[in-house]
């Protein structure tokens, strides 16, 4: 992907990471649409950063999804540039369903149907312009997976195969398929992560990925350095020895979170 003269829509960017990347892609010469589910988050993100446009969107919704689609491509008919990053992340315990079959629906329909629908979306659009990407959002633990959140790592590693498999198939076409792999990073995706020691600050997670983007724009995969033991633990042959590191906190793995997820 060209880092610069893309026009740029980043569903589930209101905070974190989605944030952070829509307001670095600006600074670097994009037109950039944030989208999110809550209007007052989106109405202060256009008045303290001007040049950010604002979309509302519910990617668990579809209905919401086709509405902001058709919104953005009116507003921005040059759009050729999806990053799909909403995601949620829960805490599960599957001795019984109580403790896993609700948050796993939830998981699956946000983390792997929400990107489905959005490039479902937004395919034919982006077909149209002679540059296109769609970034994906996979995880560390894609590839090797934290006891703690069974569904979100089985939602990560579907969105990885996802990436592999759509390259594949628009090979024929003007779209390129981007994985962004992130480690853990200083946000609030679970509580307490955003303080959390072990992770990347996002600034720097942030100022790594977009230096990524620009010196290698023809990168299948984006891997900030820290996401690299989790990624080819298998292909290193020490796979084992990296699910053991990531899972040697607590009984439940819990700790394991700080060090190592999205």
């Amino acid at each position: 992907m060209n880092i610069s003269g893309n026009t740029i829509f980043i569903p589930g960017a209101t905070s974190g990471i989605g944030l952070a990347l829509a307001l670095a892609l600006r600074d670097k010469g994009n037109t950039v649409i944030v989208g999110g589910r809550r209007a007052e988050l989106l109405e202060r993100i256009a008045a303290e950063h001007p040049g950010i446009d604002t979309v509302r969107i519910d990617t668990t919704d579809a209905e919401s999804i086709a509405a902001a689609s058709a919104e953005v491509i009116a507003a921005h008919p040059e759009l050729n540039v999806l990053v799909a990053m909403a995601g949620i992340m829960r805490v599960e315990d599957w001795h019984t369903a109580a403790g896993f079959v609700q948050s796993a629906e939830s998981v699956i329909t946000t983390n792997v149907l929400g990107p489905i629908r959005l490039i479902g979306a937004f395919i034919e659009q982006l077909q149209t312009r002679p540059d296109s990407t769609i970034v994906t959002v996979s995880s560390g633990l894609a590839f090797t997976p934290l006891r703690a959140t069974p569904s979100y790592n089985a939602a990560k590693a579907a969105i990885h195969m996802l990436s592999e498999s759509i390259r594949l198939q628009l090979a024929d076409t003007s779209v390129r398929i981007v994985e962004l792999v992130p480690p853990a990073v200083r946000t609030s995706l679970l509580p307490g992560q955003e303080n959390s020691e072990a992770a990347v600050p996002l600034d720097e997670f942030i100022a790594e990925v977009v230096s990524l983007f620009d010196t290698q724009p023809d990168a299948k995969e984006i891997l900030v350095e820290r996401v690299k033991f989790l990624r080819f633990g298998e292909a290193r042959g020490d796979y084992d020895e990296v699910v053991a590191a990531l899972n040697r906190s607590d009984p439940h793995g819990r700790d394991g979170i700080r060090s190592a997820v999205v």
